[in-house]
């Protein structure tokens, strides 16, 4: 058995860990609300967007437009969205993951990450870093969005890449948060997907289709990398809220066993003192 002194230390050590746990999740839980309103806020507006793209699709047919079409390169650019710190669960291995378990092969792939721990994990692995904005995830703006989607549709429209996809934790609810793999360009939406009664209405454009789907494509591409920005900072922080109250609840535990072990040393050490005691006093006699 421990001594009384190793097992006061360690319960001191838990218990200054605990402190440490409980601060992280009151900051986690603030910075949860703040992120999730602006999840739900940006809701309306990319539905919004969906059913716009999704109208104008509808109505042009089968137009040929570059955006609408894969590209002659076999590279796929893949935004990676993850976290600059840890402490957060599953939350960014399980996007490490999500690209390790694709059907992409790995010399097709090119990486635009967002994040240092999805970065230096992907890297370790051997993938191809194109570039990297990890100092977007602290606190992302839309204009963040637009220059990353700048960048690439500048790419694709080269040839260099043929494919966008986007790689982000989705954000359901406080505790549910689901790795997502979005393909971003060539453009395709759901057919099947049914659009709100609200924006039903028939779209018109004018002079041109396709200059109707320069202008909006663009910004649909940089609406979606912003949606994904600001939800994957919510399941980050929902992640992260977890994870510390777990952590918080299984210091409780050690504590009342590390107290129970103390108890018992301390009993142990007393019966001791009187059993050496006792058995003094009858040499004597």
């Amino acid at each position: 058995m421990a001594s009384m002194r190793d097992i006061k230390r360690r319960k001191s050590s838990v218990q200054s860990t605990q402190q440490i746990t409980k601060a992280m999740k009151l900051v986690s839980t603030v910075k949860l609300q703040r992120a999730k309103g602006r999840a739900e806020k940006s809701k309306t507006y990319l539905s919004f967007m969906y059913d716009t793209v999704a109208s104008m699709l509808s109505k042009a047919g089968t137009v040929n437009h570059p955006f609408l079409m894969a590209g002659e390169s076999t590279k796929k650019a893949v935004i990676v969205i993850t976290a600059n710190r840890g402490l957060a669960g599953g939350y960014n291995s399980n996007i490490v993951k999500l690209i390790k378990n694709s059907d992409f092969k790995k010399e097709d792939l090119l990486l635009y990450t967002i994040g240092t721990k999805g970065r230096d994990a992907l890297a370790r692995l051997g993938y191809t870093i194109a570039a990297d904005y990890s100092e977007v995830i602290d606190e992302p703006m839309y204009s963040d969005a637009m220059e990353i989607s700048k960048k690439l549709l500048e790419e694709f429209a080269a040839g260099r890449i043929g494919e966008i996809y986007v790689a982000y934790t989705g954000f359901k609810n406080t505790v549910t948060h689901v790795p997502t793999l979005l393909k971003l360009l060539p453009v395709k939406v759901e057919d099947d997907r049914p659009q709100s009664e609200d924006h039903q209405a028939v779209m018109e454009f004018e002079p041109e289709c396709e200059e109707a789907i320069d202008l909006i494509i663009p910004k649909y591409i940089t609406s979606l990398i912003y949606g994904a920005l600001i939800e994957s900072v919510a399941s980050e922080n929902g992640a992260r809220m977890q994870a510390m109250d777990s952590a918080t609840s299984n210091a409780d535990d050690m504590i009342s066993k590390l107290s129970l072990l103390y108890n018992r040393a301390r009993q142990s050490s007393i019966t001791q003192e009187l059993t050496e005691i006792i058995a003094g006093a009858e040499a004597i006699s």
